[in-house]
């Protein structure tokens, strides 16, 4: 049997009684378009619906997460300081120079580096400029991971947070290991790395 291959724009009535437009396209055999109240009407010559009663439909709005950058914190390089000042009254040299180089560096990175949560990764910049870190000087890529990445993560410790674990599969499948210390406002961090990254073993920051 010979086909044909139509094309035409029909008026039909929805069940509030609006007419709708609705484009119709086929090759054989008969169409019947219904509605709630049955059968609207009847087309030869095979017709497919391209799009009907489609209109004013409204598209979901997607609504993002703000960006969060915690506070810097200098407890913990103050701490390590603090600790290499009284290491030296003792006269313990051979222990002061050491601590006192590690808090003199976090000091100097609690000024520079910041941790951005953006509505998908944990990113890594650096300034108030937010410049790119560049590669992880450790295990290679980018210094930004994504969320759904993470399998666990904990803050140690809590009331004194000093360092943040995470691991991560973006890195490699079978995962990969980070430690960071916190340089960073700890109750912030704790708050937003269980936002946008699940709850951790560990309590809350008091």
């Amino acid at each position: 049997m010979a086909t044909s291959f139509l094309s035409a724009s029909h008026l039909l009535l929805s069940p509030n009684g609006e007419a709708r437009k609705c484009r119709l396209m086929g090759t054989t055999q008969s169409l019947f378009l219904s509605n709630k109240n049955g059968v609207i009407s009847k087309f030869h010559g095979s017709f497919v619906v391209k799009s009907m009663f489609g209109m004013g439909r409204k598209k979901a709005t997607v609504v993002k997460r703000e960006t969060v950058i915690p506070d810097p914190d200098y407890r913990l390089p103050v701490a390590f300081l603090g600790l290499a000042g009284g290491l030296a009254y003792t006269d313990n040299l051979f222990g002061a120079v050491p601590v006192g180089l590690i808090g003199l560096l976090l000091l100097v990175q609690s000024t520079r580096v910041k941790f951005v949560f953006d509505d998908e990764a944990l990113e890594v910049k650096i300034g108030e400029q937010l410049e790119e870190s560049g590669e992880n000087a450790f295990v290679g890529g980018k210094n930004r991971w994504k969320y759904s990445s993470f399998v666990n993560w904990e803050l140690w410790w809590p009331n004194f947070p000093i360092l943040v674990y995470f691991k991560e599969t973006q890195t490699k499948p079978e995962g990969q290991i980070h430690f960071f210390p916190v340089i960073f406002n700890g109750k912030q961090l704790y708050d937003v790395m269980v936002e946008r990254a699940g709850p951790s073993k560990t309590s809350g920051p008091k």
